[in-house]
């Protein structure tokens, strides 16, 4: 008898079910991780760049998550970057790049990066993006008077760059310079006809001497004796003639195991063929070679998936999440997108 009533209460009592344990929230674009993060990934971006300047991050846009295990997770990011001073060359710290101006006709990136978080270290796997300059539209609204940025082809340019740079040549006792890559141009016609170009050299085998004797014999340093430099110079047509040159050499510089040096045999570094060519594109499409991505429109569709799986653990959270609002209350800004570090593009 006291087994059946036993049996009977236990029947009655209710049946309590496990309730899954929610979700993380996502990660927000501002927290310090998404910040670490997008730090791995500039870094990696302007290391495998060789065309054109550093570029700094200005907003991280979106961040997803998707843990693989036990303290191992796929990170995907978009960034937005603007382009610094710093040509991709110098030895300077991207720290103590100045990051253009709006004024000065700014060039933005948009960057995808795929990570790995496996016990706390993050590596990059991919990445991929593109470049533009602000359209002159915006830049005049700000800046009337501002000159715009030239096409690296334009024949003013070509000539002011060759001027400058046989002009340094002419005077200097260092080893005769070779042009690599024009960075950037603006030519201003009021009040006066003024052409500012910006440029890369690379240091030759000659002297100035033996370059005048014949040009053609010189060579780019072996890639062991390499030396790089870059050089801005302005010059006046009227309302006189001028022209002002200056050029760093940076050293010779021993790159990172992965990141190829620059030289004129390797379509990674700056040939002379990419004069004449606009290089306001990163034209980053690298991928770490312990990457499952065999192409950057892998990242896209692995992008896509995430904001797949973020959506509906946010979702799932959300079912459980039934306490009441107090009237008035003001919920969370969005974790994403991230602060603007410098300006709006």
């Amino acid at each position: 008898m006291k087994a059946l009533v036993a049996l009977i209460l236990l029947v009655q009592l209710p049946i309590h079910k496990a309730v899954p344990a929610a979700p993380p929230a996502p990660l927000g674009c501002d927290d310090p991780e998404s910040e670490a993060a997008a730090e791995v990934a500039v870094n990696y971006i302007n290391g495998h760049s060789h065309h054109g300047y550093k570029f700094a991050l200005n907003r991280i846009e979106d961040i997803r998550v998707v843990p693989q295990g036990p303290n191992n997770d796929i990170m995907f990011l978009e960034l937005d970057l603007l382009e610094t001073k710093c040509p991709v060359l110098s030895p300077t710290p991207l720290a103590n790049c100045s990051v253009r101006s709006f004024a000065e006709h700014a060039v933005e990136g948009d960057c995808d990066v795929k990570l790995q978080k496996v016990d706390g270290i993050l590596s990059v796997l991919a990445s991929k993006c593109h470049s533009h300059a602000d359209s002159s539209e915006d830049l005049r609204k700000v800046c009337p008077d501002c000159p715009l940025l030239a096409q690296m082809n334009n024949t003013e340019v070509l000539e002011a760059v060759s001027a400058a740079l046989n002009d340094y040549n002419s005077k200097s006792t260092e080893p005769y310079l070779r042009l690599l890559e024009i960075g950037r141009a603006k030519i201003q016609y009021h009040p006066g006809h003024v052409i500012v170009t910006e440029f890369a050299v690379g240091a030759t085998n000659c002297s100035a001497e033996e370059a005048k004797a014949n040009v053609g014999a010189c060579q780019l340093l072996p890639e062991d004796q390499s030396n790089f430099g870059f050089c801005t110079a302005v010059m006046v047509k009227s309302p006189s003639q001028d022209l002002q040159v200056d050029c760093q050499l940076y050293g010779h510089q021993v790159p990172a195991p992965d990141i190829p040096l620059l030289s004129q045999d390797t379509s990674a570094g700056l040939p002379p063929s990419a004069v004449g060519v606009t290089n306001h594109n990163l034209g980053l499409a690298h991928n770490n070679p312990v990457a499952s991505e065999s192409s950057s429109s892998e990242i896209l569709r692995s992008m896509l998936s995430a904001k797949s799986v973020t959506k509906r653990a946010v979702a799932e959270a959300a079912q459980h999440d039934k306490v009441p609002r107090p009237v008035g209350f003001v919920p969370p800004p969005p974790p994403c997108p991230g602060k603007i570090r410098h300006f709006d593009i």
